[in-house]
C-alpha cells in the first residue's frame, strides 16, 4: 500500500521533535503552571462567551441535544456548589458512574471547577470491580444513574450518592440526592478553585490487562501532554469535526474524548448506545465527522461487515486514529483501499497518555505495523534486562527514558510499589524492536512473548498473519507449554458468522501463517471459539486463555 501524500504544509516529525520545549508545549493552557491551574477553566471557561458548542450528544433512539462551553460553564458551576454542600473538598475523588450522557461530562467539569479529583467507573463494571476502585480512592461521592444505581447495592461504606434520574425511573433510594433537582436549587456562580500543576484532577486504575487494576493519580501539567496528542498525532484542526468513539469510563476516552478536546475549544461528541456498524454510519453521517478515533475492535467490526455494508464512508473520512492495542497491517491496507482514509496506529497507557505514534499532524514516513515514532516531549527507547539500550533488530523491553521525556507525569501506583518506575527509564511491560527508521514496532506484552525452540515470537506478528485470512475475524496467540519445545504457539480463532470450523480450515490457516511468517512462527494447535477474553476497554486477555491452557 503506498504512503497518502503529505501535505506540503504539514509540519515535519523531525522538525517538530527537535524543536519541542516545554515552555512552548505549556503555552497551550490559559496560565502558566507556575501561577496554578483550574482543569474547568482548561477545559471550558475560557472558551466562553462565543456560544461555541462543546459537546453535541447523541442518544440511541434518536434523542439528540448540544451544550456550549456556556451552558456547561453554568452548569459545572451548580454542580460544584452541590458538592461543596455535600462537604467536597479539594483533593476529594468524585467518582462517575455514568454511560456518555450530558449529565456525565457536567459531573467531570464541576468536580474539576471544586477542585476535586474526577474517578471514571466504567458502566459494563460489576458490584466487586466498583467495590475495589470506590474503596481504594476512597471517595467522597459517587455520581450514578437509575439504570446503574442496583451496582451500588451491597458495597460496604459507601459515600453520598447522587443519581440522575430516569423519566420511567422509580423513586430513588432513601439518601440519594436528586441530580437534576439538586442543580436547579443552586446559584450558576462559583470560582474555579485553583490548583498546583502537579496536583491531580483525575484518579485512574490500569484496565487489568494482566492483573488487579492498579490507582494511579494525573496532575493537570498532564494536560499540556494532551493536547500534543491531539494536535500532532490525531491531527484535530478547528474545522472537523470529531468523534472519539472511546468510552470516558476509560483513559483513552476521558483522556482524548474529554480532556484533550475540549483544551482545544473543540466541541466532543457522546454517543449514548451499543456499537454498531449501523450506529458508526449513523453518527458519521449525521454529524459529519472526517476525523475518527477508536480501537482496533470497532475497526475489525467495520472489515467483518464488509466495504458493501458502509457504502457512505468511502471518501468521507478525512484521517483514522487507532489505540487500544496494536494495529494489524490488514487493517490499515482495508481502510486504505475501501474507505480511501488513513488509519494511523498509536500506542501509550493510562500511565503515560499517549507516547508513541504515527502522526497524522506531521510529515513522517508510515511503517506499516509499527506503534510509530516517540511523541514530541517524550523519548521512548528499547532496553535489555540490563538497561542497556538496544540498536535496531533486537527486540526488549520499550521503555520511556524519563530524563529526557519533559512531558512525563507519572509518579508511581497510589500506595503501592511500582519497580516498572526506575530512576532513568519507565518500562511499560511491553516487548518492542526498533527499527532503522527509529521507528518503534510492537512485539507484544512481555508476558505475552511465547519462546518456542529457542525462538522468541511475538503474538501480534502471527495474530496479523491471521487476520489477513478471509474467513477470521479475530485472533488470539498464546504459548502452550510444550516438553520438547518449552512453548508452541496456539491460536485462537473467531471466525465470521458465515464460516464453518472444520479440520481443513485449521490447516489452511496453519500454512496460511507459515508461508507469511516463518516455519517457526506459525500455530502447531488451533482452537475456533466464538468470542475471546477481553478487558471491558476492548483489549485481549491472552493471560486468561494462558491459564485456562495450563490448567487443562
Amino acid at each position: 500500500m503506498s504512503t497518502p501524500t503529505a501535505n506540503p504544509l504539514t509540519p515535519t516529525y523531525a522538525q517538530a521533535y527537535a524543536a519541542f520545549d516545554l515552555s512552548n508545549a505549556e503555552a497551550v493552557l490559559s496560565n502558566k503552571p507556575e501561577q496554578g491551574l483550574n482543569a474547568c477553566i482548561e477545559c471550558c471557561d475560557r472558551y466562553a462567551g462565543a456560544n461555541r458548542v462543546a459537546l453535541f450528544w447523541e442518544g440511541q433512539n434518536g434523542q439528540s441535544e448540544s451544550y456550549t462551553f456556556d451552558q456547561l460553564q453554568a452548569l459545572s458551576a451548580q454542580f460544584a456548589n452541590l458538592l461543596v454542600a455535600a462537604g467536597v473538598k479539594p483533593g476529594d475523588r468524585v467518582a462517575g458512574l455514568l454511560p456518555r450522557v450530558p449529565a456525565l461530562l457536567i459531573t467531570i467539569l464541576g468536580t474539576w471547577r471544586a477542585g476535586a479529583v474526577y474517578q471514571p467507573l466504567f458502566t459494563a463494571f460489576g458490584s466487586k470491580a466498583i467495590e475495589h476502585r470506590v474503596g481504594s480512592s476512597q471517595a467522597k461521592l459517587i455520581v450514578t444513574d437509575s439504570a446503574n444505581r442496583a451496582k451500588l447495592e451491597g458495597i460496604a461504606n459507601l459515600p453520598s450518592i447522587v443519581t440522575v434520574a430516569g423519566s420511567e425511573a422509580p423513586a430513588l433510594a432513601a439518601g440519594d440526592i436528586d441530580f437534576w433537582n439538586a442543580l436547579n436549587g443552586v446559584p450558576v456562580l462559583f470560582d474555579p478553585v485553583m490548583r498546583q500543576a502537579d496536583d491531580p484532577f483525575m484518579m485512574m486504575f490500569t484496565s487489568g490487562t494482566t492483573g488487579p487494576a492498579k490507582p494511579l493519580f494525573v496532575p493537570l501539567k498532564a494536560i499540556a501532554s494532551f493536547v500534543g496528542y491531539m494536535r500532532d498525532a490525531v491531527d484535530l484542526k478547528p474545522e472537523d469535526s470529531f468523534w472519539n468513539i472511546a468510552d470516558p469510563g476509560w483513559a483513552y476516552g476521558l483522556y482524548y474524548a474529554v480532556t484533550g478536546p475540549l483544551a482545544m475549544g473543540h466541541a466532543t461528541l457522546f454517543y449514548d448506545g451499543p456499537f454498531t456498524v449501523a450506529s458508526l454510519l449513523h453518527v458519521i453521517e449525521k454529524y459529519k465527522i472526517n476525523n475518527l478515533a477508536g480501537s482496533p475492535t470497532a475497526y475489525r467490526l467495520v472489515i467483518a461487515a464488509g466495504a458493501e455494508a458502509v457504502p457512505g464512508l468511502k471518501g468521507r473520512l478525512r484521517v483514522v486514529s487507532s489505540a487500544g492495542e496494536p494495529l494489524n497491517p490488514e487493517v490499515i491496507r482495508w481502510f486504505a483501499k475501501n474507505l480511501e482514509v488513513p488509519i494511523n496506529d498509536h500506542y501509550g497507557q493510562t500511565e503515560l497518555g499517549m507516547v508513541l505514534c504515527n502522526h497524522h499532524g506531521l510529515s513522517h514516513p508510515v511503517h506499516i505495523g509499527a506503534a510509530g515514532f516517540a511523541s514530541p516531549g517524550y523519548r521512548v527507547v528499547v532496553i535489555d534486562e540490563q538497561g542497556i539500550e538496544l540498536p535496531p533488530g533486537q527486540s526488549g523491553a520499550l521503555a520511556v527514558d524519563r530524563s529526557r521525556s519533559p512531558l512525563f507525569w507519572f509518579t508511581g501506583y497510589e500506595g503501592m510499589a511500582t519497580p516498572s518506575l526506575g530512576p532513568t527509564y519507565y518500562l511499560t511491560g511491553d516487548t518492542a524492536e526498533l527499527n532503522p527508521d527509529a521507528s518503534i514496532s510492537f512485539v507484544g506484552r512481555a508476558d505475552d512473548v511465547i519462546t518456542s525452540s529457542g525462538y522468541r515470537i511475538g503474538p501480534f506478528d502471527v495474530e496479523s498473519a491471521l487476520l489477513e485470512h478471509p474467513a477470521v475475524v479475530e485472533a488470539a496467540v498464546i504459548g502452550k507449554p510444550d516438553p520438547e519445545r518449552t512453548e508452541i504457539i496456539k491460536a485462537f480463532v473467531v471466525l465470521k458468522a458465515n464460516v464453518q470450523p472444520s479440520a481443513q480450515l485449521s490447516e489452511e490457516l496453519r500454512l496460511h501463517v507459515r508461508n507469511r511468517l516463518s516455519a517457526h512462527a506459525y500455530p502447531r494447535e488451533i482452537e475456533f471459539i466464538e468470542t475471546l477474553p477481553k478487558t471491558p476497554s476492548g483489549k485481549v486477555q491472552r493471560f486468561i486463555l494462558r491459564n485456562q491452557e495450563i490448567a487443562k
